[in-house]
């Protein structure tokens, strides 16, 4: 299988993923942008085929927490809506392919998978170091010594990073099958 070219920067999808109710999500908005369609079609889409999208795949907001949203995010990125967002989980990504069969949203869709599937690798390699600045941030000392900390697990976090890009650059030995 060939490897698909990234059409869209994973950071572009990265700054796409909010933290709601515990959970990482994308919103439908985002999603229909991403995928090349109107935000009402994608709905429609979700709506006919409701039964593959259960709530931890795909919920809609209350109204207090739209509210609590807008304030938190650009007011103007929301405005004109008129229904409760959709938010989708990495599962309800993963099921928009089924439901949208563009072959820009089937690219898209393996790309945002691919991100979230990152983001949860990085997240499980550094969560010491994320332990570790939990802990100092509920310790009581000097702050001083607590800036002195930070930068020490930075530092550590700075060289597994380093490691593993010297790992991943490393030149490959042993049979290789050219593609021809």
């Amino acid at each position: 299988m060939n490897e698909l070219n990234p059409i869209i920067h994973d950071e572009a999808i990265v700054n796409k993923i909010y933290v709601i109710r515990g959970r990482k999500v994308m919103l439908d908005k985002d999603l229909a942008e991403l995928y090349g369609v109107e935000t009402k079609v994608l709905k429609q889409q979700v709506k006919r085929n409701i039964e593959r999208f259960p709530d931890d795949f795909m919920f809609e907001l209350t109204q207090d927490e739209f509210n609590n949203l807008r304030s938190q995010i650009v007011t103007s990125n929301w405005g004109g809506t008129r229904y409760m967002p959709m938010f989708f989980t990495e599962q309800g990504v993963a099921m928009l392919s089924s439901v949208l069969n563009s072959k820009q949203a089937i690219l898209v869709n393996i790309q945002i998978i691919r991100v979230f599937t990152k983001m949860r690798e990085m997240l499980e390699t550094h969560k010491d170091i994320l332990q570790k600045l939990d802990r100092l941030q509920n310790k009581e000392i000097e702050q001083d010594e607590k800036i002195m900390l930070i930068f020490e697990y930075l530092k550590q976090l700075e060289q597994v990073k380093h490691e593993e890009l010297e790992h991943k650059n490393r030149k490959r030995i042993g049979f290789n099958r050219s593609k021809e």
